[in-house]
């Protein structure tokens, strides 16, 4: 793979997160029974993000946990052993029942690991309301699943590759496509 073009600087991600963290505090008047679910791996990072920008705002701390969707996904027989090793790592210490789910991931493309995440979501408690915010949305769904919350819609060609960088996870901050 080949770097073709970097999408976006770690100020442009931050932009991205303040703009999402705006816009959910908006959509939902408030943060009263909000809880930020960020989908492993990168997404965990970027629900902290948000949850820090939203109590810079608000002045509140939104409830935030992690979820392993590893053991919902519909290739799981395409999983090696050292994948089986780390599954079901899920960390979401608040109830969800009857509050407003906000899933976190980076990237928005077939829409799979939306739907395994709200299947785990679902297995965990029933939250009143499910919403979607994701860093980029590059196109190609698989499923009828769309973001409520996208930091910058990308359309790419099935052959190029989003890589989302973020300095928690790695040694670098970008979000750059490659063919």
């Amino acid at each position: 793979m080949q770097e073709k073009t970097q999408l976006l600087d770690q100020p442009a991600v931050s932009r991205a997160v303040k703009r999402i963290s705006h816009e959910i505090i908006e959509r939902n008047k408030g943060t009263d029974d909000l809880v930020l679910v960020g989908i492993k791996t990168r997404g965990m990072p970027l629900a902290r993000r948000i949850q820090a920008a939203i109590e810079q705002i608000e002045g509140v701390t939104v409830p935030t946990g992690e979820l392993d969707i590893s053991l919902y996904r519909d290739d799981l027989s395409n999983m090696d052993e050292h994948d089986e090793a780390h599954v079901n790592q899920s960390k979401i210490d608040h109830e969800l029942n009857g509050q407003t789910v906000i899933l976190v991931d980076d990237v928005l493309f077939t829409g799979r690991t939306v739907r395994a995440a709200m299947d785990a979501v679902m297995d965990i408690d029933r939250p009143k309301q499910i919403q979607l915010a994701v860093l980029i949305d590059r196109g190609h769904r698989e499923l009828p699943i769309r973001a409520d919350y996208v930091g910058k819609n990308i359309p790419t060609s099935l052959q190029e590759v989003i890589k989302v960088q973020l300095s928690e996870v790695d040694d670098d901050e970008q979000v750059s496509i490659y063919e």
